[in-house]
């Protein structure tokens, strides 16, 4: 009796062994023949009988069901990200068995899918899809999470979403990696786009390359952003109102890079919502100390005042930053924002008064008193015509100003708004 169990038992083993093999040779006739459908039967008939198949039947099977889920993924992350973890779990049992029959090719289509992955990520970020460039670029991170860079990417296009909750986390886990950014990075320009694109080898550039779509292929070396990693931590905090938790950010991103203007400009920006201004002044001032010859960082202390409601300090940086830079558009166009930005009260004060004699007179005063206004923001906005001809607010805010000034050069640039405006 113990002998004949045995022979039955091998005898049931045998048959399961054939109808596997039997399903798995017909997944690989339908897929070679465009018959996903067919093939995708085939697998899941095979897939009752896996916990009892050998490494090969199983490395198999996993390679297969990689290859049905990319052929029918379309758009679908979750089918793509399943197909990558099918060639990924193919790999895994031909390493830890020693065989290698599928594992070379199941690696080739593994970054095939990244690649497209990537490619898919820029087209959304370039059309402002940032959410979907964030999900392809971190789907390509989980793919081979020795790519640390694509992480990086993604908790960038998140923040660009404003979701910050997850850029939060994707930062989080760059940190926690341990990640610097500091490498070799390969690169070529799209030849539909003329953008420069990463990827994620030298081998896949190369192909790319050869495929006709790229061209100009370059190696470039990445800095290190280990501190912008830290310093986003904390914006982040800042913008979701969590005051606590972006201090002790802002400070551990400060011992990373003690000098970095953009951490010390968040910081003070902190002590100032604290409504801590001398610990405010005292940043700002050491910021300005350390390159005091620096227009561009003159320039955003000035948008930080301004924006922190300090237009006087707003309007000495944007002036300190003209010396520096004469032709400084950006910074003449808000010299005149700031300057125009006193009207409202004249013309509050205008609006109000009443109909004695008394009133007429205050009235003229303040006319003539939003009439030097204007006169003041003048030069500013003729400035920035000079360095940048077509900034069609200038072009409209001076306009503006000319007429009310009853001025002829208001005429001129009337016509020039509407050719700017397309002629209407």
């Amino acid at each position: 009796m113990k002998t004949k169990f045995i022979v039955v038992l091998f005898v049931t083993f045998s048959t399961i062994g054939f109808s596997q093999k039997q399903e798995l040779k017909s997944a690989s006739k339908a897929l070679k023949s465009g018959n996903v459908e067919a093939a995708s039967e085939a697998l899941k008939a095979a897939e009752g009988l896996l916990e009892t198949a050998d490494n090969k039947m199983k490395a198999q099977y996993y390679f297969l069901k990689g290859q049905v889920l990319s052929t029918s993924a379309d758009t679908s992350m979750e089918k793509i990200e399943n197909a990558a973890n099918a060639y990924t779990k193919a790999i895994e049992i031909e390493k830890e068995s020693g065989i290698s029959k599928y594992s070379a090719e199941a690696n080739q289509k593994i970054q095939t899918i990244r690649q497209s992955l990537v490619e898919n990520a820029i087209k959304d970020q370039n059309a402002s899809n940032y959410k979907g460039a964030a999900e392809k670029l971190y789907l390509s991170y989980t793919t081979n999470k020795v790519d640390t860079i694509y992480l990086y990417y993604a908790a960038g296009n998140a923040v660009n979403g404003k979701d910050y909750d997850t850029a939060l986390k994707y930062y989080e886990e760059l940190k926690t990696s341990g990640f610097t950014g500091i490498t070799e990075e390969f690169v070529a320009t799209n030849k539909e786009t003329g953008e420069v694109e990463p990827f994620d080898s030298k081998q896949t550039r190369d192909l790319s390359v050869k495929s006709g779509k790229y061209i100009k292929p370059e190696s470039r070396k990445l800095e290190s952003k280990r501190a912008e990693i830290v310093k986003n931590i904390a914006l982040i905090y800042m913008t979701q109102g969590k005051d606590e938790d972006a201090i002790k950010a802002i400070e551990e991103a400060r011992q990373e890079n003690p000098e970095d203007t953009a951490l010390m400009q968040a910081q003070a920006d902190m002590f100032y919502k604290q409504g801590n201004i001398a610990k405010y002044k005292e940043i700002m001032e050491q910021i300005v100390a350390n390159d005091p010859e620096n227009a561009d960082l003159l320039y955003n202390l000035g948008v930080s005042a301004s924006r922190l409601g300090d237009d006087e300090q707003a309007m000495g940086y944007y002036k300190k930053a003209l010396e520096l830079k004469p032709d400084y558009t950006s910074a003449q166009i808000n010299i005149a924002a700031l300057i125009l930005g006193n009207e409202k009260a004249i013309v509050e004060e205008m609006n109000n008064l009443g109909t004695s004699s008394k009133d007429y007179k205050r009235y003229d005063e303040l006319k003539v008193e939003r009439e030097d206004l204007y006169k003041s923001a003048v030069p500013y906005l003729e400035g920035a015509l000079k360095s940048d001809a077509d900034n069609i607010e200038a072009v409209r805010t001076l306009m503006n100003i000319f007429m009310q000034l009853d001025d002829p050069k208001a005429d001129a640039l009337k016509n020039k708004l509407k050719a700017l405006e397309g002629g209407n």
